[in-house]
């Protein structure tokens, strides 16, 4: 089995994935187009480290009010305390990374907010170890540390059961090929992931997370990672479509506010990737590109009793088996 990833392959796939998403995004919205901000970071000291990205925005459109779709491929040096606390052997190791992540927060608050992540991670000794093709051999660098990680997570503001569930069979069928109880551990992972601990209560409903993973060799690991970013699509745009014209209120328009200021909550005090970016010295713009673009708190806010808005408490913001319907 081959022991050095091929990341030229990675990179080719997560840039394709990339433009797949916003081409269909576009299509879904109608009016908006996504705008490209290409960018470079540099790392003094070291030829070849620094790398760079390829951020995607869309604003104002019919259907969706801020999405960001960015690509990026970074390396260094000396990776963040992020990074380095749950894997202290990296420390003083060059890094390479890249991946494609993305939110969408869409106008109707009776359309989901979603987010998605498929990456990339290579730790070595030597500088050029995470990007020799897999025919490499003979005087080819001790082998690399290496893994990927991602997955997808639905918000919803307004429940309604027929979209979860869609939304939890497409991430059950896209990993179902590769396993056995790699659905039921994804999804775990997905809750006790993006869940608030100060506040108690999850993100959303989940979907996939999983992370450090390489259980399978390179190749089928990379073929786990496409299967999660081609779910995407499938499993959010016919939520798109079926609510996206749904008439709505300025009350249901404030509660999504409202709840909005959880997904900044969360992005900006426990998610593991906006810390990395940021210690790891990352472009600020795209790494809170997540953020949606209005929100608000209320202090104490509690919900009417037997609402709309209380029955996402009590209904779907609940740890459930969303698959078996």
């Amino acid at each position: 089995m081959p022991t050095v990833p091929d990341l030229p392959a990675v990179r080719s796939y997560l840039l394709a994935l990339q433009d797949s998403i916003c081409a269909a995004l576009e299509a879904e919205d109608g009016a908006a187009r996504f705008r490209t901000d290409e960018w470079t970071r540099p790392e003094s000291g070291t030829p070849g480290i620094g790398g760079g990205g390829r951020t995607r925005i869309l604003t104002d459109g019919a259907v969706f009010e801020k999405g960001g779709v960015a690509f990026s491929h970074v390396r260094g040096t000396k990776l963040p305390p992020s990074a380095t606390a749950h894997r202290p052997e990296l420390a003083g190791k060059n890094w390479e990374a890249l991946g494609v992540s993305l939110v969408i927060h869409p106008r109707n608050p009776c359309v989901p907010t979603s987010h998605m992540n498929v990456r990339f991670f290579c730790a070595g000794a030597d500088p050029a170890a995470c990007h020799l093709p897999l025919a490499a051999s003979g005087a080819a660098p001790a082998a690399p540390i290496w893994w990927f990680g991602g997955g997808f997570d639905l918000t919803p503001y307004y429940g309604f059961e027929e979209d979860c569930v869609h939304w939890h069979r497409a991430a059950r069928d896209a990993i179902a090929p590769f396993g056995d109880g790699l659905h039921a551990r994804f999804k775990k992972w997905c809750d006790d992931y993006f869940f608030l601990k100060h506040r108690n209560e999850p993100r959303g409903i989940g979907g996939l997370f999983f992370d450090d993973f390489n259980e399978l060799g390179f190749e089928k690991s990379f073929a786990l990672l496409r299967a999660v970013g081609d779910a995407y699509l499938p499993a959010y745009r016919p939520i798109v479509a079926r609510r996206k014209a749904t008439p709505h209120t300025d009350r249901e328009r404030q509660f999504q506010l409202y709840r909005r200021g959880r997904y900044v909550e969360f992005n900006l005090v426990w998610d593991r990737g906006t810390l990395f970016g940021l210690q790891s010295g990352g472009r600020t713009e795209s790494i809170l590109m997540s953020l949606p673009p209005l929100v608000r708190w209320d202090y104490d806010w509690q919900p009417e009793p037997g609402s709309a808005e209380a029955r996402l408490y009590d209904v779907f913001l609940k740890p459930r088996d969303w698959a078996q319907g």
